[in-house]
Parts: structure tokens; sequence; C-alpha cells
């Protein structure tokens, strides 16, 4: 059910403004933003949950990871994680 929102004159035609470069109504990109700010928020907790894994738990799960890599026969490369926050080479 549609409902109304008070917001500043600016925001709101910028808020317009932007759903018309995309193509969309207005509830649909104030939709679009919700979901990008919620998925942004999933992935920071990801990040911290990751950074606070105790390095030996990390190194198991890594080591893990390249013993499944090796079983599947895919010919893809393995998986570069040095750029994860705290991660330390086994």
């Amino acid at each position: 059910m549609p409902t109304t929102i008070k917001v500043p004159t600016e925001l709101r035609d910028r808020l317009k403004a932007q759903a018309s470069e995309h193509g969309r109504t207005l509830g649909k990109h104030l939709e679009v933003l919700v979901e990008a700010a919620d998925r942004e928020a999933r992935f920071a907790l990801l990040r911290r949950q990751i950074a606070e894994t105790p390095i030996e738990s990390r190194a198991s799960y890594l080591a893990e990871a390249r013993a499944w890599d090796t079983v599947t026969g895919d010919g893809l490369p393995a998986e570069d994680f040095s750029d994860w926050p705290g991660y330390a080479a086994p």
C-alpha cells in the first residue's frame, strides 16, 4: 500500500532524477537503494567476521578449500585470498 514520506525537496528531486536515469519509478529506485544498503551491511558483517576469525581456523579453511580445488578438475586457478582483512598465508 503506498504511503507518503516527508523528505526535503532537494532530496526528492535528486532521487527522482536518479530514478529517471535508470528508467525506474521513484518507489522502485528506493527499493533498489535499500536492497543495496542491506547487501552492503551483510558484506560488512561478513568482512568483520572474517577479520575476527582466528588465524588457525582460516588456515584450516584455506587448506580444505585448496584440497577441494584439486579434486574439482575445473582447471580454474586457485583463489587468491590475500586481500582478505587479516589474511595470513598458511
